[in-house]
């Protein structure tokens, strides 16, 4: 009877080894298969990593980063230490590519090689019904769509899901982040854990909008493809503006009425997958987190109720998807937390983690999910047990 269970510790000690000591005094025994470790930016990173890998059996694998906020069943906190455990009938291995701005496709496909060849098995040959994928990047690059595309390079079935480490700092000349690799702690680079199991699992995604019906086409992208010059074929910015009634001043994430209102999506099937706009440019842009392509046709999205459309996710829609969840590793956009603040309803979204399995996650720099960058979004990975 396949089952694998995570146990999450949090602890707000200011030493490396003071909290990973009472990390592992609540965690009590155990007999870990993977461990993921999110912490503050502001903490000792190297000196967490080693002194969690002292405490933990030799060799196991360890994944992280930094963060824009730790999560646990007990909510969101900032600045804390955050491990979680991943146990029962799995394996799993976490492989790294570095260089990602020089070369993130390459990054990509030696993290995903890495860790398969660590679970003697190759890309290619994976079985995409027993093996699953957690991608961290460093967010800060905004490099997932090309990561992924040599993640994948050589099984496009593979599920994978995750997220950009992160800072909670909000100046991007200041901005920074760490993912961790075993004991390979370092920027500019993507990990992946690879884990193999029997067990019940899903990849699951969660945001809290609704569609419109009313649609908008990209008709013209700057070189770097992270701007739309022309909307339908009018100025990018005072298109967006007039579509939702609002005057451009009102646009950027976060206004009230802005792009974090009304979001664009992309329809695949019957489901959409967010493309949120960032701000208006000087210029009369419009500049997005993700690659756009000409011609792409996107649906307005309505923001709705964040903490009850969340808390009915993981009671419904969780046990819906996955056989007697048992635990999930969480990655949480840290947009929908900006917007949660602005809201007003910082505590009531950090209290529906309460309804989550035994969980472990933080506030992510933008997410992963199968081959695509999403944002706005919770991405998750649950795992059940067929008992």
């Amino acid at each position: 009877m396949p089952r694998v269970t995570i146990k999450g510790a949090r602890s707000t000690e200011a030493g490396a080894t003071e909290a990973i000591r009472e990390i592992m005094e609540q965690l009590g025994s155990i007999e870990p298969k993977l461990v993921t470790l999110f912490a503050s930016r502001d903490r000792d990173h190297v000196a967490l990593n080693q002194a969690l890998r002292d405490a933990l059996p030799e060799g196991t694998p360890l994944l992280g980063a930094t963060t824009a906020g730790e999560i646990g069943r007990d909510g969101v906190t900032f600045g804390a230490v955050m491990v979680g455990v991943l146990e029962g009938d799995l394996e799993a291995a976490v492989g790294v590519g570095t260089g990602l701005t020089e070369d993130a496709m390459r990054a990509g496909r030696d993290a995903m090689r890495s860790a398969c060849e660590q679970l003697g098995t190759s890309p290619r040959d994976l079985d995409t019904s027993t093996h699953v994928g957690v991608v961290i990047d460093d967010g800060y690059k905004n490099k997932k769509e090309e990561l992924l595309m040599g993640a994948l390079e050589q099984n496009q079935g593979v599920i994978l899901v995750g997220g950009g480490a992160g800072s909670p700092e909000m100046d991007p000349a200041k901005q920074s982040c760490l993912v961790h690799a075993g004991a390979d702690v370092g920027d500019d680079r993507v990990a992946i854990a690879m884990i193999r199991t029997s067990a019940p699992f899903a990849a699951l995604r969660h945001h809290a909008y609704a569609p419109t019906d009313e649609r908008m086409v990209i008709t013209e992208v700057s070189d770097d493809g992270y701007r739309a010059v022309t909307i339908d074929d009018k100025p990018a910015a005072a298109r967006y503006a007039e579509m939702i009634g609002v005057g451009v001043e009102e646009l950027p994430f976060g206004m009230p009425k802005g792009f974090s209102d009304r979001p664009l999506a992309m329809r695949v099937g019957r489901e959409y997958f967010m493309r949120s706009p960032l701000t208006p440019l000087p210029d009369g842009t419009v500049l997005f987190a993700n690659l756009l392509e000409e011609g792409a046709d996107y649906e307005l999205m309505k923001l709705g109720d964040q903490p009850s459309l969340m808390r009915a996710f993981f009671t419904e829609e969780v046990p819906r998807r996955v056989e007697n969840p048992q635990g999930a590793l969480l990655f949480h956009c840290n947009g929908r937390q900006y917007v949660a603040m602005q809201q007003g309803q910082m505590e009531a979204l950090s209290e529906t983690f309460s309804a989550a399995p035994p969980c472990a996650g933080f506030n992510v720099q933008f997410e992963t999910y199968c081959g695509f960058h999403i944002n706005t979004t919770l991405t998750a990975l649950v795992f059940g047990s067929t008992e």
